[in-house]
């Protein structure tokens, strides 16, 4: 009688690739990113919480993270920030930190990261101001209070990044001088990874 050769199967755990954003706003930006973290992805979204606001703030922030965790090849670290009244200087800093590293990410949002949102509802065409801006999701989101409804959200991406790269002809470079916003390119990559 022969024996049977045992053979322990070794199952293979599917690395989840992680996304490392840094953000000048600490309710609303968490809140819309956190929809992308669920069981069925490989994809973990970290979300780093900052000590206060402005885009050097936001890099401090990120570059502290990265010296104590450091990323895996396929991870993104990506800093999401407002146009607001930053100056050239600032934002320039915070480009040239982007560019320094094939897995980091810029994302901007002029006039604020607002106008990302209420592309998922509208063309976003004729905004004037940040308040403005904000005014007019309102429409959509008549509560709005700077906290995120997935369930309002979810369903208009495809049409918000479709909306923003439109907006963005020809791509600009590092920012958008004027009303728009990159946030579509990190999450065109979110998504990406969600189909894998």
């Amino acid at each position: 009688m022969s024996r049977r050769k045992y053979q322990r199967r070794i199952g293979k755990r599917r690395y989840k690739r992680m996304f490392v954003l840094s953000t000048e706003g600490t309710v609303t930006e968490p809140g819309y990113f956190k929809m992308f973290n669920n069981d069925t992805t490989v994809l973990h979204v970290k979300v780093i919480k900052n000590k206060g606001s402005g885009p050097i703030t936001v890099l401090r922030e990120m570059k502290r993270f990265l010296r104590e965790a450091s990323l895996r090849d396929d991870d993104e670290a990506w800093l999401v920030i407002d146009k607001d009244n930053w100056t050239e200087s600032q934002l320039t800093t915070m480009f040239n930190w982007s560019i320094s590293d094939s897995r980091y990410g810029l994302a901007v949002s002029n006039p604020r990261f607002e106008y990302w949102l209420l592309l998922h509802f509208e063309e976003g065409n004729k905004i004037s101001s940040p308040n403005n801006c904000s005014d007019r999701l309102k429409r959509y989101l008549p509560n709005y209070d700077k906290v995120i409804q997935p369930d309002k959200m979810i369903p208009g991406i495809s049409e918000a990044i479709r909306r923003a790269k439109i907006k963005d002809t020809p791509p600009c470079i590092d920012w958008p001088r004027n009303t728009g916003t990159t946030v579509y390119r990190l999450i065109k990559s979110l998504r990406k990874t969600e189909n894998r």
